[in-house]
């Protein structure tokens, strides 16, 4: 039997009203005659099998940790699966965010009405790491569809932080940092449209690197927004983070986001010394309304201490850093609500491959929207509101003072290897109560992103260190570097990390 059918006389008229046609009978009887073809096509791609990378290594479901077994409540499934016996990661336990496709593994995204889907396909960086001997030890929550910077939107419950428990872990990839910290895993893949790789990773104290857009290819993991779209490493040390960009790194054919991809040999770039780098000091990413004078000094005290680890460290002013927020904004809101929601994630008009058993699952959502998180809400309600009365005039604009802003940061690269500005204006805050004020939500929500959010639309790359704690909090530093130049990112890093116990540095 035909699955694809044609459409009824009134289905046909409920479309056309939807495109501002008023189609008469007679209208509808003619156009339903030019139909026949595309019904016909239609049911020929049906009956064909799906174009998916194949599953190499064997996994079972696992099982959802309860109790004392997820006390953090970073996990959603646990389930193992041993990769190859020799490589570059034998031995390492890596963990997923759940917005990563494993097959045979259940996937929720952090959304109740995604709940209850299982991939069927292994996401490229998966894939990788497993070839390079890894044992993937299984996925942790994230945020609601990964729309908060907070640890409190998804709909199993709030992530706690480790390092302080009833307070935010950070977002979107709150158990991909937990996880590090507890040491049940030695890597994790992280997300990143707004800083949601280094926001959690400052939060809880660990290295997260957000690469060059495209460097790591984003295949068969949930989009959001395919200019912002990025995936990478979160890991305990530097040395750990630059191996798993190695493995992890390199264009896979299947994705549109890695045009120019250019890879290194980021581990050889360890245990140089800083001697003769030039690191600007990015004047506005300090004083934010929302900053803590006790990370903007503990950031202040790792800039000193590069200069005296003989880095060249000056102050630099770049105005449009400022501005990258609103860029940012209209480019997420618009973008995510055209792609991720009203896509059905993946959206159109791009090469590569589309995971079509989540685009069918992920559909659903329109019947549950109440169940959505504030976050989103509210994200999606004024993007429709903007795309319906704006027409997509404001994402475009965006976009193409996207190049403004990404000329002003290479303008200061031009002048220094590195950039250094704090990653988040302020340390973890402690949980919304749930039965609190409503806006807590929306503000823990946000309130972190001025710092990160910029270089997700220009792409470049960016890594957040820790550089020291207050009051059991800690707070972390964030070096930026020219387009695939990762490698001069992990020497410096490297360097600041072996230098001293972070952990010991306080205001």
């Amino acid at each position: 039997m035909a699955s694809v059918k044609m459409p009824t006389p009134a289905e046909l008229k409920q479309v056309g009203s939807e495109l501002g046609m008023n189609l008469s009978d007679a209208d509808v009887s003619f156009f339903l005659e030019t139909m026949g073809g595309n019904v016909a096509a239609y049911n020929l791609l049906e009956s064909l099998p799906d174009n998916l990378p194949v599953v190499k290594y064997p996994r079972t479901p696992g099982y959802r940790p309860e109790g004392a077994e997820n006390k953090f409540n970073l996990w959603y499934y646990k389930s193992e699966i041993k990769g190859a016996p020799e490589g570059k990661l034998k031995g390492k336990k890596v963990a997923l965010k759940d917005n990563v496709c494993v097959a045979g593994v259940p996937m929720m995204n952090g959304a109740s009405t995604l709940e209850g889907y299982v991939p069927d396909t292994d996401a490229t960086v998966v894939t990788r790491m497993l070839d390079a001997g890894a044992t993937v030890v299984g996925k942790v929550h994230c945020e609601y569809f990964c729309f908060s910077g907070g640890s409190h939107t998804s709909s199993p419950g709030p992530v706690h932080n480790p390092r302080k428990y009833g307070y935010s872990a950070g977002g979107s990839s709150s158990g991909s940092a937990a996880v590090i910290v507890t040491g049940e895993a030695d890597m994790a893949i992280g997300g990143d449209q707004g800083g949601s790789i280094r926001m959690p990773s400052a939060y809880c104290g660990i290295v997260g690197l957000k690469p060059t857009w495209g460097l790591v290819p984003y295949t068969g993991i949930m989009p959001i927004e395919l200019t912002l779209d990025h995936t990478g490493p979160m890991t305990a040390t530097v040395a750990d983070n630059a191996l798993m960009l190695e493995v992890i790194a390199g264009p896979d054919g299947l994705d549109p986001r890695q045009m120019g991809c250019t890879t290194d040999s980021y581990t050889k770039a360890l245990g140089g010394s800083v001697a003769g780098l030039k690191i600007g000091v990015v004047k506005e990413g300090f004083g934010h309304p929302q900053s803590e004078k006790v990370v903007d000094d503990l950031v202040k005290k790792g800039a000193a201490k590069f200069k005296e680890l003989g880095a060249t460290v000056e102050e630099v002013s770049i105005p449009w850093h400022i501005t990258g927020m609103a860029v940012w904004s209209a480019i997420a809101v618009e973008g995510a609500t055209w792609q991720m929601m009203l896509g059905n994630g993946y959206g159109f008009n791009w090469k590569g491959l589309y995971v079509t058993s989540l685009v069918d699952a992920h559909s659903a959502w329109r019947e549950r929207a109440d169940e959505l998180s504030d976050t989103l809400k509210t994200t999606i309600l004024f993007g429709k509101y903007a795309l319906n009365k704006y027409r997509g005039h404001y994402y475009a604009k965006a976009q193409n003072l996207a190049r403004k802003l990404a000329a002003a940061y290479d303008s200061a690269l031009a002048k220094y290897d590195l950039l250094l500005m704090p990653t988040l204006p302020l340390r973890a805050t402690k949980l919304p109560d749930p039965a609190g004020p409503r806006m807590d939500i929306i503000n823990r929500g946000f309130e972190m992103l001025p710092n990160t959010a910029p270089f997700d639309v220009t792409g470049h790359p960016a890594i957040t260190l820790p550089c020291g704690m207050s009051d059991g909090l800690p707070a972390g530093l964030m070096l930026i570097g020219k387009h695939w130049n990762e490698a001069t990112i992990y020497k410096a890093a490297d360097a600041y990390e072996k230098s001293h116990d972070w952990k010991t540095v306080t205001a």
